[in-house]
């Protein structure tokens, strides 16, 4: 099983490093790291990615028309790629296409593994999902493409919000009302390739493609999704989603999102679940470092009980 780490960056500087250097301590070395860059023209990122590059990394060109130069090393596992792209998702995108692993994961710039033993967490968590399809009688031959129906998997765990200094904890079901409420982001999911191969993120969604992609993945290509019990991911936080901007470009892209999957009678109802339960108030307390602890373990409770 080999995992395939994607990091996105732009003119990132010393948050690449930090990023890079936490995939660089896994205890698991069956990875590859596939460093798409938009173009950056800081001295410091350009530093860093020339620093990767003499270590062995592999430049390769994105598209065939346009100008890149190449230099390979003894570890291949490090790849960067430079093309220009329209945002954060067609970068994610664009890296896509290079993907040699099994599960794809997303790093953005500023964010780190939990710890060290992260991806050896994980590894163990998709053996265990397999011995149980093995168990049933769901051979590996059945799952690949051509066999009848694939099971496809996205594993997703916790994450640490560096901002808040808080442990968020995801829903460990999955449901209706979970994927209009609260998905697990990005960075605490590992996708199974094969939802990628199909469909990329619609980058027609500046804020919510990664939102309509788990959709996409969970009512379109009937992916399983399985809780982890482990801290995956330390968020930075505050980031492009967060503006004051992009917060109102969020929810009209959530309403487009949800009516896109969702009957009309289903998402009334849990609109009106999300008022009387005042989610406006339960946002801010998620938000702020002073109440943010406790509302998490509060959160934690109900997902437990």
């Amino acid at each position: 099983m080999v995992f395939s780490i994607i990091v996105v960056c732009l003119d990132a500087g010393d948050r690449l490093r930090e990023t890079i250097e936490s995939i660089r301590m896994q205890t698991e070395q069956d990875y590859e790291v596939i460093i798409k860059d938009g173009g950056s023209t800081d001295e410091v990122t350009k530093r860093l990615l020339k620093e990767y590059e003499s270590d062995g990394s592999k430049v390769q060109a994105a598209y065939k028309e346009r100008e890149h130069t190449e230099s390979a090393g003894h570890d291949e596992r490090f790849r960067i790629y430079r093309s220009k792209d329209t945002g954060i998702y067609d970068g994610m995108n664009q890296a896509v296409k290079y993907v040699r692993g099994d599960y794809i994961f997303f790093l953005n710039c500023g964010d780190s593994f939990y710890d060290r033993n992260v991806l050896a967490q994980v590894k163990k968590q998709i053996e265990r999902q397999s011995d149980k399809g093995a168990d049933a009688g769901q051979t590996e031959d059945a799952r690949r493409p051509g066999n009848g129906r694939q099971v496809l998997y996205i594993f997703y765990g916790n994450i640490y919000e560096r901002k808040t200094d808080t442990l968020v904890q995801s829903n460990p079901v999955i449901d209706d009302f979970a994927c209009y409420r609260n998905i697990p982001c990005h960075q605490a999911c590992f996708y199974d390739a094969r939802l990628f191969w199909e469909r990329g993120f619609d980058i027609g969604y500046r804020v919510r493609a990664d939102y309509e992609h788990f959709l996409w993945c969970y009512y379109k290509a009937q992916a399983e999704t399985v809780y982890m019990p482990v801290t995956v991911a330390r968020y930075e936080g505050g980031g492009f989603s967060e503006t004051k901007e992009n917060r109102k470009e969020s929810q009209k892209e959530h309403a487009e999102v949800v009516n896109r999957y969702m009957p009309g009678a289903k998402v009334i109802k849990y609109r009106l679940i999300m008022a009387l339960t005042l989610a406006p108030l339960r946002t801010w307390m998620a938000e702020h470092p002073a109440t943010a602890g406790f509302y998490q373990k509060l959160k934690g409770k109900l997902y437990k009980g």
